[in-house]
């Protein structure tokens, strides 16, 4: 019998190491999704500190995050946090741009509740320098559950390796049995069952570790070669095989022709790289069929790199002209001079300019990625830089106003103080004065303005009125007020008599009617307030000492506690009360000089000098209690001095 077999021509591998130097791989200068490190989400999320926002500045979304029409959109950072937690539940620590995503948008979030806080507390009169961020508490839930995420993502990669070192010696043990079984025809057409099952679990075999993949495929196609040039089967069984694979990668080809019909151009190449892996697990077809086959599938698979490398060349195209068109805005926006701007107009107008840029900015796409962080940051500094400057002049303008708004405050309080005064000539001479000065003094802020104006010439407006009107019911009206306040008097008396039943609310309710009568004849001013003082001291002074002696009743109390804690403690606590009695004394000399100055002819006056009256009593109180505090201690620190001098004489 003739062995047929010995004549055919020895069928073809998958792919010649020959083919395979001449496979089109694709190209593409941007990195798929498969190719991307993870390092976007192993870093630690930057804090605000390290960057800072574009103050008085809207957002820039250069870097924010592309997603697309599926992307669900977070409006706080509970969400973003909760959907992270849901992540943290799953078995598969999430998918990369996702998480990348979330990253992106929490922390856009976070850094847009920051410059809230510190705009706030800008303008509730700190200084930038002094503005610290507080602690987040979804901050931190959001790294734990990142960390918890980072780490399963840690395992599952470990364990993934871990499969790939095994698919390793698993595929190695396939190239050592089929090397044993290539040593001579007898041996392959005796194992050309087992070199098919082989074969077989070989495609079922998962990845390699990367560094083994080259190595490891060239060793197989160099052993299936040399067992394929060593076979020696029937032409009826090569034939049906090479026809198998012939049907085999036609199908490929017809798929990998149709991706030029493909709109997606990334999604097409990304198929193709999977086309060209099945190609390789394709068996050999008839060798007068080889070459042929092969330029149809490299044709069909040139196209589709073509128009990959021209996507991303007019991508790179497009990166290159949104760069050159942000360097125009950074320039534009560098070019602005404002060192010699002297009104906020001016400034507005340049705002308007900024604000336009930035605008503007928002509708250019990206640059390349290695020079768009970099034109961003230039931008950014940019606009900082202008709006540190208009926020420097608005502070030093609003200082000014500030100066300016306590200036005539005081004005307007001197002149509310004279309005009811009944020294016509003196007070004449004082109000014009005091009219002149307010011509001199600047702008205020607009808020404060009218406000003041009103309160001003209110002030001024009564005391001419009243000094207009002379004297003409003066009289009458002050002997009813004489008569009425003769009558509080006696009521003060009367409870101070009976100071058992007295109370506070008494004496306030009379001294609040008192307040509401009008002008005494000025013979009997002096005496009558003088009285009048004299019976509200005294019960004031009955009210005051009860409270008093419960005051230094406690304070004794809680000084035993103080005792315990030693010598310094006191000493301490003696050293704070000499200074806040230091403080009320000077109070009190303050209170004394003021009503030395006011004049309490009107009725606005009575009231001005009944509270300062009362605000003097307290203090005086004060300043007793604060006395008997520093005698109480000053004693007991000279006991426990005394006590270990006496403990040693016992000795």
């Amino acid at each position: 019998m003739t062995e047929t077999n010995e004549l055919q021509p020895a069928p073809e591998v998958e792919a010649t190491a020959a083919e395979l130097q001449e496979m089109p791989v694709p190209t593409a200068e941007t990195p798929t999704a498969e190719t991307t490190t993870e390092a976007s989400i192993e870093e630690e999320a930057p804090t605000v500190e390290e960057t800072p926002a574009i103050e008085d500045t809207p957002a820039l979304e250069d870097d924010a995050p592309v997603a697309d029409e599926a992307t669900p959109l977070y409006e706080t950072k509970a969400q973003v946090v909760e959907r992270l937690r849901a992540i943290e539940a799953t078995e598969t620590g999430g998918d990369k741009g996702e998480l990348d995503l979330l990253k992106q948008v929490f922390y856009k979030l976070h850094r847009a509740d920051q410059l809230a806080s510190r705009t706030a507390f800008i303008e509730a009169g700190g200084k930038p320098e002094d503005w610290k961020a507080g602690v987040d508490p979804e901050e931190e839930n959001f790294k734990a559950a990142l960390a918890s995420i980072r780490a399963r993502r840690a395992a599952l990669a470990e364990e993934a390796e871990r499969k790939k070192a095994e698919n390793f010696e698993r595929k190695q043990a396939i190239i050592d049995r089929i090397k044993e079984m290539a040593t001579s025809p007898e041996e392959a057409n005796a194992h050309f069952d087992e070199f098919k099952r082989l074969q077989a679990e070989w495609r079922e075999i998962g990845a390699v570790p990367p560094e083994r993949a080259t190595e490891t495929w060239k060793n197989y196609q160099l052993y299936v070669e040399k067992f394929y040039d060593l076979l020696k089967l029937n032409s009826e069984a090569r034939e049906y095989d090479f026809k198998k694979n012939l049907e085999a990668k036609e199908q490929l080809i017809a798929q990998a022709e149709a991706l030029a019909e493909e709109t997606d151009i990334v999604a097409a190449f990304n198929k193709l790289q999977h086309l060209h892996a099945e190609y390789k697990e394709v068996g050999p077809v008839a060798k007068d069929l080889r070459d042929q086959i092969w330029e149809r599938f490299k044709a069909a698979s040139t196209i589709i790199n073509k128009r990959h490398q021209e996507h991303f060349e007019a991508i790179k195209a497009n990166e290159e002209e949104n760069l050159q068109k942000k360097e125009v805005l950074c320039e534009r926006v560098e070019a602005i001079k404002y060192d010699n701007i002297t009104s906020f107009q001016q400034w507005d107008e340049l705002t308007k300019q900024v604000l336009e840029a930035q605008a503007e900015w928002k509708t250019i796409g990206f640059a390349n990625h290695k020079q768009n962080a970099i034109i961003f940051d230039r931008f950014r500094a940019a606009c900082d830089r202008f709006f540190t400057a208009k926020a420097d002049y608005y502070r030093s303008v609003k200082d000014e106003q500030n100066a300016n708004l306590e200036a005539k405050r005081k004005l307007v309080e001197e002149a509310e103080a004279l309005q009811g005064s009944t020294e016509w000539r003196k007070t004449s001479d004082r109000l014009i004065e005091l009219q002149k000065t307010w011509k001199t003094i600047g702008a205020v802020p607009r808020k404060y303005s009218e406000q003041l104006w009103k309160r001003f010439t209110t002030a001024c407006d009564t005391f001419f009125e009243a000094k207009n009107a002379q004297h003409s019911e003066q009289r009458t009206a002050e002997r009813e007020n004489l008569a009425a306040k003769q009558g509080i008097i006696e009521q003060l008396k009367a409870l101070a008599e009976d100071k058992a039943n007295a109370t506070m609310e008494q004496v306030k309710e009379l001294q609040a009617k008192w307040n509401e009568i009008g002008h005494v004849p000025f013979r009997d001013k002096d005496r009558l307030y003088a009285e009048y003082r004299a019976a509200a001291d005294e019960l004031y002074k009955h009210f005051g000492a009860t409270q008093t002696r419960r005051r230094i009743e406690n304070f004794q109390k809680n000084l035993k506690q103080a005792v315990a804690k030693g010598e310094s403690t006191l000493g301490r606590e003696r050293e704070r009360l000499q200074r806040v009695f230091e403080t009320r004394k000077a109070e009190i000399q303050t209170y004394e000089n003021n009503l030395n100055f006011l004049n309490a002819k009107s009725k606005s006056g009575n009231s001005l000098v009944a509270e300062m009256n009362r605000k003097l009593e307290k203090a005086r109180e004060e300043l007793a209690v604060l006395s008997e505090k520093i005698k109480t201690i000053t004693t007991e620190m000279r006991a426990n001095a005394a006590q270990p001098a006496q403990e040693k004489s016992e000795e």
